[in-house]
């Protein structure tokens, strides 16, 4: 396992990118848009891992009611795992929350999942599966 992103929650990813791409000279991939999560997204490299800024498509997404309620900020940590089904299996196992009973597809078409911050003592997880899924 290795952490494959930071999402960061932003109230605009144009505005953002002009500190992370253009101040700090990070390369970006994207922006892409991930209806299923209501958001707008923007990776950029940092070594190994990868920041990703998530700003809102609209309010009363899951992204516009972080900001509402903490600001832009740190959101998730995403760790990149071989199997997300039997890393799930393993985790609910151990007595974690997932939010979700299935892995869905997020950016990039990768499955992913979330552990709810409770078990994981206040992080919001992500877990994202390291291969594109068959016919992906």
């Amino acid at each position: 396992m290795i952490i494959d992103h930071l999402g960061i929650a932003v109230r605009s990813l144009d505005a953002s990118l002009r500190f992370y791409r253009d101040a700090l000279g990070l390369e970006v991939e994207g922006p892409e848009e991930v209806p299923a999560e209501g958001v707008r997204i923007a990776f950029l490299a940092v070594g190994q891992s990868r920041v990703e800024l998530l700003e809102p498509l609209g309010p009363g997404t899951t992204v516009a009611r972080f900001l509402d309620k903490r600001g832009e900020g740190i959101h998730h940590l995403c760790l990149r795992v071989a199997d997300i089904e039997a890393a799930l299996a393993a985790l609910r196992g151990k007595g974690a929350e997932i939010i979700e009973p299935a892995p869905r597809i997020g950016a990039g078409g990768r499955r992913i999942a979330f552990i709810h911050p409770r078990s994981t003592g206040g992080v919001l997880l992500e877990l994202v599966e390291a291969q594109l899924p068959p016919g992906a």
